[in-house]
């Protein structure tokens, strides 16, 4: 292959692949679900069951983590996370009359977790202001367990209110 061939090739490969990037692309930021997901009675009860658990592990999660070395921080972090999903995915099912209905109850339970989600960042503050870091957890512990028992409270009572 000649010298010439080769500069050829390289310059077709080279205009080949400034075209492929500056094609339009077909990527998206976020996965777009061919389907909505159900907004029946029954998948509202299967999801609000769903979050019972996921609060209850939640609060698990709190009681126990103290009691080990390493890890207890990480694991508290996800159940949290994984009740956040699971609340997520609950509101997904309501309809959009179950949705303007309780618009209020729902933000409340939004910021609800929001405030328990705060207990996590004063952990941080108080173990950076010198506090013993098994006390502060101890007491993030505490504090989490109480605040989502309260959270499920208010969820039930909007449960009922909504009729689910």
């Amino acid at each position: 292959m000649g010298t010439r061939t080769r500069k050829s090739i390289a310059l077709i490969v080279s205009i080949c692949l400034l075209g492929n990037l500056f094609a339009p692309s077909n990527c998206r930021a976020q996965l777009v679900w061919p389907f909505a997901p159900p907004t029946t009675p029954q998948a509202q009860r299967n999801a609000l069951n769903v979050l019972h658990s996921r609060v209850n592990w939640f609060r698990n999660a709190t009681r126990n983590a103290p009691n080990f070395a390493t890890g207890n921080y990480a694991m508290v972090w996800q159940e949290f996370q994984q009740l956040r999903d699971a609340y997520s995915a609950f509101k997904a099912t309501l309809t959009p009359d179950k949705l303007a209905a309780g618009a209020n109850e729902l933000a409340e339970l939004d910021a609800g977790l929001d405030i328990l989600q705060q207990a996590f960042d004063e952990y941080q503050q108080d173990v950076a202001a010198g506090r013993a870091t098994h006390a502060a957890f101890e007491s993030m512990c505490q504090a989490l367990n109480e605040g989502a028992a309260l959270w499920l409270q208010e969820l039930d009572r909007v449960a009922k209110q909504l009729r689910i």
